[in-house]
């Protein structure tokens, strides 16, 4: 891949992000307290902490490799437990409809 191509996929991979991140940011004040209220948060922390992640991204070609490994697993580590909280989040959403 050129590097050129690289950026520009760095990029939008950005822009998708910080639209996200507004986007949970305007959705909070609407989110009720208790359970719902408190996975909601975890996900806006997981978020910004994706957001602040990818504006990183268009500088890994300066990391060290091993760097470069430790990041990529953490992204793993972290949207696995981002997947987590997204299904829970919608369990308790269900949950509270039906019952």
């Amino acid at each position: 891949m050129t590097p050129t191509l690289i950026m520009v996929i760095n990029i939008a991979a950005i822009v998708v992000m910080l639209v996200c991140l507004a986007t949970v940011y305007k959705l909070r004040a609407n989110i009720p307290g208790g359970v719902v209220g408190k996975q909601w948060g975890y996900l806006t922390s997981l978020v910004t902490l994706f957001t602040l992640g990818y504006f990183v991204t268009p500088f890994f070609t300066m990391l060290p490799a091993q760097i470069i490994n430790l990041v990529v697993a953490l992204i793993f580590l972290f949207g696995a437990v981002y997947v987590l909280i997204t299904v829970r989040l919608i369990y308790r959403i269900i949950e509270e409809m039906t019952s």
